[in-house]
């Protein structure tokens, strides 16, 4: 299960754990994803999306048709 969000496209970010004596070490950084389901009234149907939070205060900002259409504009679906 990859950890990349559905409509964003958010995936994780690289970078190092700093020890007390400066030793860095890989580590990598999540976005913070939700399995979260969404009606689609045009379709009478529901939908099961991994999002990220962000994704999701877009989505009730704008509503998630409006959403779906913007981010197949631009690539990201």
């Amino acid at each position: 299960m990859s950890r990349i969000c559905d409509l964003t496209g958010k995936g994780y970010m690289n970078g190092h754990n700093v020890s007390n004596s400066n030793v860095k070490t890989k580590r990598k950084f999540y976005p913070n994803l939700k399995l979260k389901k969404f009606y689609i009234p045009e379709e009478d149907k529901w939908i099961t999306l991994k999002v990220s939070t962000s994704a999701v205060k877009t989505i009730s900002k704008n509503g998630i048709t409006a959403c779906i259409n913007k981010f197949v504009k631009k690539g990201y679906i």
